[in-house]
């Protein structure tokens, strides 16, 4: 596999600039589905870079999943760490509108695996 090019801030600041106000609650107007696959996508590739490796699988169908984390590796079947949630929560926990512990608790997100927690150490990615 071609490794991917990094994610350029700019771009992800600019998507997420353009749904902002889906993702903060002001408007209920659903964004484009490609500004909003590209909001997730790019900001679960930023985390992907901040935090290489592949000991925690974040999911955000039906955009994204990413391997992150450092440790061991896990190649097959279901992995032991895996946070897993909509696409309107994760992009308000990149922008900082909630925390993860917060979006656990609330059933929000899926954390499962002695490591999902350290996503929330890096959250948020991005302020609006």
């Amino acid at each position: 596999m071609a490794p991917r090019r990094p994610v350029d801030p700019a771009e992800l600041r600019a998507v997420l600039e353009r749904i902002s106000l889906w993702v903060t609650g002001e408007s209920d107007e659903k964004p484009s589905r490609a500004d909003l696959a590209a909001a997730v996508r790019l900001s679960a590739r930023t985390l992907e870079q901040i935090a290489p490796g592949a000991s925690v699988e974040v999911r955000v169908p039906p955009f994204v999943a990413v391997q992150c984390i450092e440790g061991p590796r896990h190649t097959r079947g279901t992995p032991p760490n895996v946070v897993e949630t909509d696409p309107r929560t994760w992009l308000r926990m990149v922008v900082g509108g909630v925390d993860f512990d917060e979006a656990v608790a609330a059933g929000s997100v899926e954390a499962s695996g002695g490591r999902a927690a350290e996503i929330g150490r890096l959250l948020p990615l991005a302020r609006l």
